[in-house]
């Protein structure tokens, strides 16, 4: 993927995925953030904070697969894994409210 595709990518994502209890980190090349590790492919690592203390984890590898797409595209794909992975937390702590 080239880096002004993932540059883009940053800046969608830092644009679209506002919310108070998630803290998304761009594992991209250039881009990484100091907790991240060298992967073999660009991921994101997104934390989950459910009611002020419960903290969960997810890592989003964009794979080859993907690296095609248009950026808006990948932004859709990133925010379906996030959406989707806060409803599974959220049945998890409500009981599938």
């Amino acid at each position: 993927m080239s880096e002004e595709k993932l540059k883009q990518l940053a800046e969608e994502i830092k644009k679209n995925m506002v919310n108070p209890d998630l803290d998304i980190e761009l594992c991209f090349p250039n881009e990484g953030a100091s907790e991240c590790e060298t992967k073999k492919y660009p991921y994101l690592k997104v934390k989950y904070v459910v009611e002020g203390h419960d903290v969960y984890e997810k890592e989003i590898d964009i794979d080859p697969e993907y690296w095609d797409k248009d950026v808006k595209d990948l932004v859709n794909f990133v925010a379906f894994q996030i959406q989707q992975f806060m409803e599974e937390i959220d049945s998890v702590e409500y009981g599938g409210e």
